[in-house]
């Protein structure tokens, strides 16, 4: 597929991305504009019309106090939900025990707690939105189990979880552990060393951000699609907006919020490498004998070793998401680190996900499963892996909600929660129920070590 750019700014999307299972049910609202013409003022514009930025809004016209919708616009580079939102693995599956030792020793125990509680509750909050909205989006609440295939890496988090344990940091009521033949009998995966399970979830991403988006637009807020933001002012003018100008024209606003993940340094130059694009590949796969597969009811990630794994979900239409792939690829950064290029796949991957159900589940030997379609999307990873949410530094009226470091669906819908507060001047910061670490500092974006090389 062609890779043009939508504009020749470097690290903008591109224009045809390739197309992910999620994308091929398209919402009548997929490339909607509002209006011909580009409106040139708002009170509130927000860039970027993916799950955190329509999360967002619909938080914000949510409470009695919410700002007038007719004054609130929602641009979007491509089409509606056509990044990250729309190109993961479909899964909600929150960090409950993996890092939390690592966040202990960094950040204190009671802010990796704090870290823990915050990813299992946007489940049950997730949960109830789905059902108060009555959106049709496969929700599924379910069990997450993380299977490790090597027995080196096995020991050294088990060790990790024990001394979380007696730490006492964390709740870990809900985690379950097995190991040896129990481990593999309890996941069905061939050669599992031991497996945790947790409660987590899955869903159609696209169908419960594009059925947020509708409501908002019955509302009235203004979507404006195919609309790529080129640069935003430096400073506000003498009535304290904002000058945003995109491929369409500028738009003065009151208030910007930058809902771009992995593209947000392109327009917000401070976070260049504090966040980094990065890139995935994903795939669907269909069993063609699906009754001689084995009943798969969980989620799963796979672990091959510290920073390999495959992630998983088995789809009520008895196929298979699944995506990862990170041993044929991640030895070398110029396949995904600093990469928006989503029109092309991922080459020493492209081809991985073939009869990856029979080589790692027993009860598929049989089932003909094959690759359906695989698809590239960009992540927005931070530099110390924790999200940017809240106003931005030195910028009044600037807000960011992105950084999610491929881990955004067990975290948006909450913290754009709190974020809506900040914006309408309900809490600070700290009065919201976000984690500190999240908060955009000027030592953070200062920070020059970056956790993804490791340097």
């Amino acid at each position: 597929m062609s890779s043009t750019p939508l504009n020749t700014k470097t690290g903008l999307p591109v224009a045809e991305a390739t197309l992910p299972f999620w994308r091929t049910k398209l919402h009548a609202l997929d490339s909607f504009r509002s209006s011909e013409v580009l409106p040139s003022q708002c009170d509130i514009l927000v860039i970027g019309a993916g799950y955190a930025g329509v999360s967002t809004l619909y938080h914000l016209l949510e409470t009695s106090n919410s700002p007038e919708p007719s004054r609130i616009m929602l641009v979007e580079a491509r089409e509606a939900c056509s990044g990250a939102s729309a190109r993961n693995g479909g899964h909600i599956k929150p960090d409950v025990y993996y890092n939390i030792l690592k966040y202990t020793k960094r950040y204190g125990a009671e802010n990796a707690a704090a870290f823990a509680r915050f990813e299992a509750a946007n489940i049950y909050a997730v949960k109830e939105m789905v059902e108060k909205e009555n959106i049709d989006c496969d929700f599924v609440l379910t069990r997450a189990l993380d299977v490790y295939l090597d027995d080196a890496h096995a020991k050294m988090t088990h060790d990790a979880y024990q001394e979380l344990r007696k730490a006492g940091v964390a709740d870990l009521s809900d985690i379950q552990f097995l190991e040896g033949s129990s481990a593999e009998a309890m996941s069905g995966v061939k050669g599992a060393k031991c497996c945790f399970s947790f409660t987590a979830a899955h869903l159609w991403p696209y169908k419960m951000v594009m059925h947020l988006l509708s409501n908002l637009v019955a509302r009235g807020i203004s979507l404006q699609t195919h609309t790529p933001v080129m640069s935003v002012s430096s400073t506000q003018d003498s009535e304290g907006r904002w000058t945003v100008t995109t491929s369409r024209g500028s738009i003065s606003a009151s208030k910007i919020i930058f809902a771009t993940n992995g593209y947000t340094a392109a327009i917000a130059p401070q976070f260049e490498q504090k966040i980094v694009p990065v890139r995935g590949i994903c795939s669907r796969i269909i069993p063609n004998v699906p009754e001689r597969t084995s009943n798969l009811v969980n989620s799963y990630s796979l672990r091959h070793g510290p920073a390999l794994y495959d992630y998983m979900i088995p789809r009520l239409d008895r196929s298979i998401v699944i995506g990862g792939a990170k041993d044929r690829f991640w030895h070398d950064k110029s396949h995904w680190y600093g990469v928006t290029d989503d029109s092309k796949l991922i080459e020493p991957a492209k081809t991985y996900f073939d009869g990856i159900m029979q080589r790692h589940f027993n009860g598929w030997e049989e089932s003909g499963a094959y690759t359906d379609s695989v698809w590239t999307g960009i992540q927005g990873w931070s530099s110390d892996f924790m999200p940017f949410v809240g106003e931005m530094p030195g910028k009044q009226g600037q807000y960011i909600t992105a950084g999610f470091s491929g881990h955004g669906m067990p975290l948006i819908y909450l913290a754009t929660k709190a974020l809506s507060e900040i914006i309408k001047g309900e809490k600070k910061f700290e009065e919201t129920d976000l984690p500190d670490m999240f908060k955009p500092t000027h030592e953070r974006l200062n920070n020059q070590k970056n956790e993804i090389l490791g340097i």
